[in-house]
């Protein structure tokens, strides 16, 4: 589990999550309503229920956000595409959706599931006010919730990859061209281009005096132009890996550990003497475990003369490996969602080799010093 979320529970069998940055977003948001919006929009009431106005906002404002990323994950379960998790932080949220989405049309629903959800909500709480409008509180409540849902609605309709707005469009240049590398490009330089405006409109409304605003405009164009190169290099990378196998990176000359050597031997030996990050653990022939870095390092120093590789090692049938015949491109995607540097190269229960990152990216840069061939 990701050490800087909160696991909060599943909705449709999809873990939710809170990552720690929620608070100081939740806190920003609070203050804020209570101290500046409703003041403005409702006046006289006791500072306290401003401040529980504002507080009960926040956590409702985010409570729209898991539904919208809900209507993503739940329209790419539709289609059967895995989904990881959905966590809420500092920017709002994400789904953590499995893969690319199989067709053109399943990419334009997915994409749109969330802003349909968002305009829904806004709906929602505009027709709540008529029925509320007595009372004051519920009223300011109602009214920030159809305003926040609906500008989410429109803001993310945005035509700039990676918005929803920038997938729909990346859907329908795909379904023109029939070609999704394409689509995925021009969709992200468009995304750039937008990012490219933001900061412009931001820089020029600091100049002309409104500091604040300018300052969180430019700071959005600036997320958008990460993201969406983020989105070229990628592409970039994927490219790069077009036909190229696990055999063609894997190294074949692996290291075999006993399960009876300490972790102090493994470590002098393997680990500092002959920089090895991952050892394969074997017993009459037969791959038992893998033993990383990262789980020796889990072992208090004192303890690695008396600690064997058999008590920290990832058993056999834990292991995540790759075969050597399997796309390279899927492999490293593979590495991310286990969050591991290294992944065995197995067949048929049998060791062939080990892929680290470091073997990607050196067979990365070859690619870029020597050319595909």
């Amino acid at each position: 589990m990701n050490k800087s979320t909160i696991y909060l529970g599943r909705i449709f069998g999809i873990p939710i999550r809170l990552d720690y940055s929620w608070f100081l977003i939740f806190a920003l948001i609070t203050w804020t309503l209570a101290a500046s919006y409703f003041p403005l929009e409702f006046k006289g009431w006791p500072v306290a229920q401003y401040w529980i106005a504002g507080a009960v906002t926040a956590v409702l404002m985010f409570g729209c956000v898991l539904l919208h990323e809900l209507g993503h994950s739940i329209v790419a379960m539709r289609y059967k595409i895995p989904v990881r998790s959905i966590t809420l932080f500092i920017f709002g949220g994400v789904a953590q959706i499995e893969g690319e989405p199989p067709s053109a049309s399943a990419e334009f629903w997915i994409a749109l599931a969330g802003p349909v959800v968002s305009f829904a909500l806004a709906l929602f709480f505009w027709l709540l006010q008529s029925m509320v409008k007595t009372l004051a509180p519920l009223l300011a409540v109602a009214e920030y919730l159809a305003y926040i849902n609906g500008t989410l609605a429109l803001f993310n309709l945005i035509p700039g990859f990676p918005l929803d707005g920038g997938r729909v469009f990346r859907a329908i240049v795909w379904g023109l061209t029939h070609n999704f590398r394409r689509a995925t490009l021009i969709a992200a330089y468009l995304g750039r281009f937008i990012a490219f405006l933001f900061i412009l409109l931001g820089v020029w409304q600091m100049f002309s005096g409104d500091i604040s605003d300018g300052l969180w405009i430019a700071f959005i164009g600036w997320f958008l132009d990460s993201a969406a190169a983020s989105q070229v290099h990628q592409q970039s990378i994927r490219d790069l890996f077009a036909g190229r196998h696990v055999s063609d990176a894997m190294r074949r000359d692996y290291t075999v550990v006993s399960p009876d050597e300490t972790l102090e031997k493994l470590v002098n030996e393997q680990i500092l003497g002959r920089g090895k990050r991952g050892l394969i653990v074997e017993q009459n022939n037969k791959v038992v475990g893998l033993l990383t870095v990262h789980a020796v390092k889990a072992i208090p120093r004192s303890d690695w003369s008396t600690t064997t590789a058999a008590q920290v090692m990832i058993p056999t049938e834990k292991i995540k490996w790759v075969r050597s015949d399997e796309e390279l491109w899927a492999a490293v995607e593979e590495m991310d969602h286990e969050g591991v540097n290294q992944l065995p190269v197995m067949k048929d229960d049998q060791i062939q080799g080990m892929l680290s990152r470091d073997d990607v990216i050196g067979m990365m840069r070859n690619l870029n010093e020597f050319g595909r061939h």
